[in-house]
């Protein structure tokens, strides 16, 4: 699956992210963005695009309604933050820490979690199109009554993790590991999964395998 890269233009300006509190618009963009601390704040409906965040926390900060587009995470902590309602296109999330963001209700298209932690992350009722979980941990995260197109699993634990009301038909989750998971027979159907998975599935139904 070919996902469509962040368009950043190099040499980008440094500023900090406290800049965005005096911007009308809330709205930064074409920079870049290192060390900053913008923890516990609420700041709804910013725009960030066209810029590249490094080593940046944003612990337990309401961001509900932000709209992200060409924009590249790299070492930054979201732990506990809010991106409900979001609309976050072109990203990339490196070595990130989003262990329990809320990113219920968002659309998500082109976007790509490299070795990010995402442990109980929450994306009921979100639409997920071209997304690409790489090395990533999403234990006990939540996928509940979630669309997805185009959406790949690769190499993450996903134990514990909630597809309730979700279809996996076309996900590809076959060389990720799991004990188990909350999903519907149903919604398993045309899902990609490697053999031990398929057998792990067939013990999940209840089927007795006799060699």
């Amino acid at each position: 699956m070919k996902i469509e890269a962040p368009k950043i233009p190099t040499d980008l300006p440094s500023r900090n992210f406290h800049d965005i509190l005096y911007e009308e618009d809330l709205e930064l963009e074409m920079c870049q963005i290192q060390q900053s601390i913008f923890d516990d704040e609420v700041l709804n409906k910013v725009r960030l695009s066209k810029m590249v965040l490094k080593n940046c926390k944003f612990i337990n900060t309401d961001f509900s309604g932000m709209e992200l587009t060409d924009v590249i995470f790299e070492n930054c902590d979201f732990s506990n933050a809010k991106l409900s309602s979001s609309s976050i296109h072109k990203c990339q999330f490196s070595n990130c820490k989003l262990l329990g963001v809320d990113f219920t209700d968002s659309r998500f298209g082109n976007v790509q979690f490299t070795d990010s932690l995402l442990n109980l992350a929450a994306f009921g009722s979100s639409k997920l199109e071209k997304i690409r979980f790489q090395d990533s941990p999403v234990e006990s995260a939540d996928f509940y009554d979630c669309i997805f197109k185009k959406v790949e699993f690769k190499k993450c634990t996903m134990d514990g993790a909630n597809f309730e009301r979700t279809s996996l038909n076309g996900v590809d989750i076959s060389t990720s590991t799991f004990q188990s998971l909350m999903v519907s027979p149903t919604d398993l159907k045309g899902c990609k999964v490697s053999t031990y998975q398929a057998i792990q599935f067939s013990a999940l139904l209840g089927l007795e395998i006799i060699d």
